[in-house]
């Protein structure tokens, strides 16, 4: 039976946003920043570091704080510490841990993490430093880590990455990455596996949108009829904590089909909504909540099944 209650649709300050049903009012509520600048090891097939590119720089602490100051005596209510990866597939994040707390403590702004995989002595620093959230892809192909991350780990590092995460306490959201096999389902169950097995703050869906300039660029994504297929095994492994659309999608008829799955599945939130997904969502008979945040930062109780 089609679960009953609320949805809520995000547009976070990532990018500016406006249909006829949900446009912004406050376009930098929610701001991403990079501790590395433009800089990413590894340079990955399906974005060769091109989200950094849209991120405040922030490379030191001081920066950091320096900017975060500045945006919360602006109004703005979070921010996202992300970065490129280093050749372990971590951002280099170690020497952030006391600005992010103080950015806590007294600034009074969300902070969500990107993490990439994380050891102990991160995810202790992670939770010393008291952050809303860590968002962290998880990958359930070791081809997949291999070819498309060009990075030396396995799927097994993934695994470890949410059990310190979680075993320290800290507010998990994954993100699984759908077609990142350069447009192929690959390992996205395996993935599910595992994210399944923790307590999550939420659980991030996300499809892979290919980038201009990247091995990628020509690829199509997975097909709708794959998607509304993971769709609803993600719902029905994920029914302790909710499961959302997350920004990256590919746009048009694409991106209306999709929203339209994930509101026939169950999700309990979308990001940047396709133009009729709100009205597609009353007509299911749910009400309609709009957050102009990151989905970490207002997130639904899950529905009763």
């Amino acid at each position: 039976m089609r679960r009953q209650g609320q949805i809520v649709f995000y547009a976070p300050g990532l990018k500016r946003y406006s249909t006829e049903e949900f446009a912004q009012k406050r376009t930098q509520n929610f701001l991403p920043v990079s501790i590395t600048g433009k800089n990413c090891t590894l340079n990955c097939d399906h974005c060769g570091a091109q989200l950094l590119r849209h991120m405040r720089t922030v490379t030191t602490p001081e920066k950091l704080l320096e900017t975060c100051r500045g945006i919360a005596s602006s109004g703005t209510t979070g921010v996202l510490i992300s970065g490129g990866c280093d050749a372990s597939g971590r951002v280099p994040l170690d020497d952030f841990f006391g600005a992010m707390g103080e950015i806590k403590r007294n600034l009074g702004l969300k902070v969500f993490v990107h993490s990439g995989l994380v050891d102990e002595r991160q995810a202790r620093g992670l939770s010393a430093s008291a952050v809303d959230a860590v968002l962290i892809d998880i990958i359930g192909s070791n081809e997949t880590i291999r070819t498309v991350y060009h990075l030396d780990a396995g799927i097994d590092d993934y695994d470890a990455s949410m059990r310190l995460l979680t075993r320290h306490g800290i507010p998990v959201m994954p993100h699984i990455v759908l077609g990142l096999h350069y447009g192929v389902l690959k390992g996205e169950m395996a993935a599910l596996r595992i994210v399944s097995k923790y307590n999550l703050k939420a659980l991030v869906i996300v499809i892979l949108t290919p980038f201009l300039g990247t091995p990628m660029e020509d690829v199509r994504p997975p097909s709708v009829e794959a998607v509304r297929n993971f769709f609803a095994e993600a719902r029905s492994q994920i029914s302790s904590a909710p499961v959302i659309l997350g920004c990256a999608r590919p746009m048009g008829e694409y991106k209306q089909a999709v929203d339209r799955l994930a509101i026939d599945a169950g999700f309990d939130g979308i990001a940047f909504p396709a133009e009729g997904a709100v009205a597609y969502a009353r007509g299911k008979g749910l009400e309609t909540v709009f957050v102009e945040s990151c989905c970490g930062l207002e997130i639904p109780e899950p529905c009763p099944g």
